[in-house]
């Protein structure tokens, strides 16, 4: 696949996954991107492990903002990850088996149709252990969810509690 072809596919996984936004609802976007930035900036960080360990190889490298691991966090991971907590929160046991499905989608076929492509393929590790490597991440994307809706929770109580009963002002 050619640079350019490569750039125009990257750049076209992006707007395809943004292009969902608004039917995610503003609220939504506004109640689930917080949780979904944190799990991208920490796949960040894995990114470069797995750089560094050579569990997988992108065939051309071309000189743009848009190529390697970074369309696809921007672009499916993190719309996705907003999709499946507005599908499945609340409901941990729906969110885990949306998340394999996906996961394994992605891991089984995709990778197989992206190494025909010849945009990536795995190196070091095999498909189940890169399935491992994406799955973990939805743990921690349940979790951080979880603590932002535990801080909203406890923000708005201890709101309410200081509105029902206000400080005593000297009157002296």
């Amino acid at each position: 696949m050619t640079i350019k072809n490569q750039w125009f596919l990257n750049a076209a996984m992006i707007f395809v996954a943004w292009l969902t936004l608004p039917f995610l609802g503003l609220r939504n976007i506004k109640r689930f991107l917080p949780a979904s930035i944190m799990i991208i900036l920490f796949e960040s960080l894995n990114v470069q492990i797995g750089k560094k360990r050579k569990w997988w190889v992108f065939y051309n490298k071309p000189h743009s903002f848009l190529s390697g691991e970074f369309p696809f966090n921007i672009g499916p991971f993190l719309v996705g990850s907003m999709w499946i907590l507005k599908l499945t929160y609340g409901k941990f046991k729906q969110f885990l088996l949306l998340n394999a499905i996906v996961d394994a989608t992605f891991t089984f076929p995709m990778v197989w149709v992206l190494k025909k492509m010849k945009i990536v393929t795995l190196v070091r590790i095999n498909n189940f252990q890169f399935f491992i490597y994406i799955f973990y991440k939805a743990f921690l994307l349940y979790g951080i969810q979880y603590l932002f809706e535990y801080m909203k929770r406890f923000n708005r109580s201890s709101i309410l509690s200081s509105e029902q009963n206000p400080p005593m002002i000297d009157q002296s």
